[in-house]
């Protein structure tokens, strides 16, 4: 069996929490030792967290939230799979699997592979139970790469051929959605017009370009939380 993969972790926010609770590292261990029964925690371990040198497992994530009297989510950076918002959400494998429908094999068959193929009810389901925002929704159903694709093609040629199916891999309000195509490709290819004027077309202006598509994600939710 593979190791389970460590959450994203927050070092600095675990000595701050530390800090504020007026404990020392050897507190926190011996918290996790005697109350989660983690008996190989030690001060140095802990330490090593702190400095990110090393990351806590998801158990040791929990036991180490109860110890400082915290989520395990303020423990966690922003979470990107599907496994990671369960776990800063605290919820277990086996309430997400009854939630949303599905027996837990297949539950953490999804979580393993990154493919999530429930139908809308259960997408309905899950994004409640995890309290998903909808970036975060499309990102842990593996939407994203295919919202990037579309929003590639829509700041590049015509948008307004994309508003349907944009709409169909991030539900955004219609109305908002033309908003934020429209804006995105006027940024885009008003950002093309002054880099080649500026660099005569040449690799300068083609990788400014590149790198607004590959940002092109995180422009799209930023416009789209403006216009909302």
């Amino acid at each position: 069996m593979r190791p389970t993969p460590a959450p994203p972790f927050n070092a600095p926010a675990v000595r701050r929490l530390r800090a504020a609770l007026g404990m020392g590292p050897e507190h926190v261990a011996h918290g996790m030792r005697t109350s989660y029964g983690l008996r190989y925690v030690t001060p140095d371990l802990v330490i090593a967290w702190e400095r990110g040198i090393a990351a806590p497992a998801g158990p040791e994530v929990t036991a180490l939230a109860g110890v400082l009297w915290c989520s395990p989510g303020e423990l966690l950076a922003r979470p990107r799979t599907l496994r990671e918002h369960r776990i800063a959400r605290a919820v277990a494998p086996e309430d997400v699997a009854h939630a949303v429908g599905m027996d837990l094999r297949g539950y953490l068959r999804t979580e393993e592979t990154g493919q999530w193929r429930g139908n809308e009810r259960q997408s309905a389901a899950l994004a409640r139970v995890l309290e998903l925002a909808l970036p975060d929704f499309v990102a842990v159903t593996g939407r994203e790469a295919r919202l990037a694709e579309l929003l590639h093609s829509a700041v590049t040629t015509r948008w307004q051929a994309y508003v349907r199916p944009v709409m169909k891999v991030a539900p955004v309000d219609r109305s908002v959605l033309e908003e934020v195509l429209r804006g995105l490709h006027r940024d885009y290819q008003g950002h093309m017009a002054a880099t080649l004027s500026w660099g005569g077309g040449g690799s300068g202006a083609s990788d400014s370009g590149r790198d607004f598509l590959d940002r092109i994600v995180r422009y799209f939710w930023e416009k789209a939380g403006e216009a909302a």
